[in-house]
């Protein structure tokens, strides 16, 4: 019988990392929201780390986040570093590019709770009277991450975060 069970156990193992091989390299997050106001207005929401709490998601997981702002808060250089609780983790964001008003662009690195190098990009298109905005969100996936993903689904996990902060967003731009 601990022969059977064994067996079954290195099986279920083999089968694990055998659909982690098959996972993609890279992995992408995106949502998208129309919101009733114009690009410029969004725009500075994005643009500036002080004005993330307003509409960020994770902000409201962990209250007690402590937050490190760069010499610089807002465009190309402006950096924005925390450490929180399991909800939020550890890491740093700085934007990368800076495109007045349709686009930012981040260098998103986690430290915790696992290491993790991705890009972030805010893209910002009028549309009418309201302004479509687009956060996506790419990463590579090592072996490690793509044996996660088994049983993690990234889109789903991610996405409702997504999702939250673009109402969020929604909410203060509309203000």
């Amino acid at each position: 019988m601990l022969k059977i069970i064994g067996i079954v156990i290195v099986v279920l193992i083999a089968g694990v990392l055998i659909l982690a091989a098959f996972k993609p390299d890279t992995f992408r997050v995106q949502r998208e929201a129309s919101i009733k106001a114009p690009p410029d207005r969004i725009f500075v929401l994005i643009n500036d780390f002080n004005r993330w709490g307003a509409w960020s998601p994770w902000e409201k997981k962990d209250p007690a986040m402590k937050r490190t702002f760069g010499a610089t808060t807002s465009g190309k250089g402006a950096v924005y570093a925390w450490e929180g609780n399991k909800d939020v983790g550890q890491g740093r964001m700085e934007i990368s590019e800076s495109l007045p008003p349709s686009k930012v662009a981040l260098n998103l690195d986690f430290v915790k709770p696992f290491e993790a190098h991705n890009l972030v990009v805010f893209t910002l298109e009028p549309k009418g009277d309201a302004t479509n905005v687009t956060w996506a969100m790419q990463g590579d996936c090592p072996y490690f991450v793509k044996i996660i993903h088994v049983f993690v689904n990234m889109d789903k996990m991610v996405g409702k975060d997504f999702e939250a902060g673009l109402a969020n967003l929604k909410i203060a731009a509309e203000q």
